[in-house]
């Protein structure tokens, strides 16, 4: 018996009874106001979506359930040597709301296994790329590619009914968890290693074996893929790849062909491909100096030139946090503890004292602090990990817990097709018009 299936089930039928009772009793209540530049501005702020899995905080950061990242590595089940939560415990608990035990976690460890079986041809498509093919390009296409296995496109040909809209998703999105990691790392091994491929080893959990594939023996890295894969995964409804997952699941696509849009989405540089740009900036800054070891004047320095040439400082800056992203912080207490002596972590950390307070007195933005991409490209190099166009995909691999969750909430309630209004130009000239008349 499926016991994460019918617990989510349980859980979700409750939930849609009271968002029921909320909208027949309140529907009507207003819950914002919109101004114009917020219509012109990209929606930014706007409340008009709902996101089970996550909220965003300005000031805490992330809540995944209400739990916070340093609660969840303290309380979610950990990895074999005990000391980062496992990516499992945190996709339960974005379907039930429950932080699992270890004998559930065990479980979806195991049906992840059994699942994870990708077909040929979607290793032949990605083999008819051409090399210097993007990975991410890679990656969406691996995974538009395996739609073919789509349990959802399936039941909706043979006429099933809404109410089991769910459990389809429900399935795909197992079955698309536990492949994915095998179809990044495949890439991987094609781009980087002239196809070199390591096949999952069965015995390891998901990050794990993930890590494996790849090629990094490093027992640590094990612990880093764990800890990376967790606090990736999810970061509200509103970011680009969440948002377009959810949009292109609204219109009934299957799982397989939202999460590849909410992929291409990951692939811009104002989104997930800020990771790769951080340490390429890193990487110029101490070509540029010359030195693996700047001091702190020589980066402030570096950083005064790129604000002056009209660019930002890569990893700096969130659209809604105002203080350190927490992500950041789990990276660094990472690097503190496994790997403190690195010269390249030790540049991140002496950026991180250097540029809040250089951005606070400019006035550039309005939050000075580091967010999740400003670390993540240190760790991976020290490791081995050194292409830096690969790191949106382990991005991605995470990124798909979280936006595959929610897409189940969004069936199994019921949320109809997203359709937000849009006006033009000249409709808000004659609206002002009116106004000041």
């Amino acid at each position: 018996m499926d016991t994460l299936k019918q617990k989510f089930f349980e859980k979700a039928m409750a939930l849609r009874g009271e968002i029921k009772t909320i909208l027949s009793n309140h529907g009507e209540e207003k819950v914002d106001e919109v101004t114009l530049s917020q219509v012109y501005g990209g929606a930014r702020g706007i409340i008009s979506m709902i996101w089970e899995p996550s909220l965003l905080d300005s000031m805490e950061g992330i809540r995944f359930r209400g739990f916070s990242i340093t609660e969840l590595r303290e309380k979610l089940p950990k990895g074999e040597n005990g000391t980062e939560p496992m990516p499992e415990g945190l996709f339960w608990l974005l379907l039930t709301g429950e932080i699992p035990d270890n004998s559930s976690v065990e479980w979806l460890c195991e049906e992840w296994r059994k699942r994870a079986v990708v077909p040929d041809h979607v290793f032949k498509v990605l083999d008819a790329l051409p090399i210097e093919t993007h990975a991410m390009t890679q990656f969406s296409i691996g995974i538009t590619a395996l739609q073919t296995e789509s349990i959802f496109a399936k039941r909706y040909d043979e006429g099933m009914r809404k109410e089991q809209y769910w459990d389809a998703v429900y399935e795909d999105t197992m079955n698309l968890l536990a492949c994915v990691p095998q179809i990044a790392a495949y890439i991987y091994r094609k781009n980087y290693h002239g196809g070199d491929y390591i096949l999952p080893d069965n015995n390891l959990d998901w990050a794990g074996s993930f890590a494996h594939q790849l090629g990094i023996k490093d027992p640590t890295f094990k612990s880093l893929m764990r800890l990376y894969l967790t606090i990736h995964a999810d970061h509200e409804g509103g970011n680009a790849s969440a948002h377009t997952t959810h949009l292109v699941g609204s219109t009934l696509s299957d799982p397989y062909l939202s999460l590849a849009a909410g992929m291409n989405a990951l692939a811009g540089p104002l989104h997930g491909l800020a990771n790769q740009e951080v340490i390429g900036w890193i990487m110029d800054m101490l070509k540029e100096l010359g030195t693996e070891e700047p001091s702190e004047e020589e980066i402030i320095a570096y950083v005064k030139k790129t604000l002056a040439s009209g660019q930002v400082v890569p990893g700096y800056g969130h659209a809604v946090l105002r203080k350190p992203d927490p992500r950041f912080i789990a990276q660094m207490e990472f690097a503190q503890r496994n790997i403190a002596n690195d010269p390249l972590v030790n540049v991140v950390w002496k950026i991180y004292r250097v540029v809040p307070p250089l951005l606070e007195s400019l006035g550039k933005v309005k939050n000075p602090w580091p967010n999740v991409d400003a670390h993540s490209g240190a760790l991976l190099v020290h490791y081995g990990l050194k292409e830096h166009g690969f790191y949106t995909v382990l991005f991605g691999v995470s990124r798909a817990i979280g936006v595959l969750a929610a897409l189940c909430w969004s069936r199994a309630l019921n949320f109809p097709l997203e359709r937000p209004k849009s006006i033009t130009t000249d409709w808000v000239k004659e609206f002002l018009a009116k106004k000041s008349n």
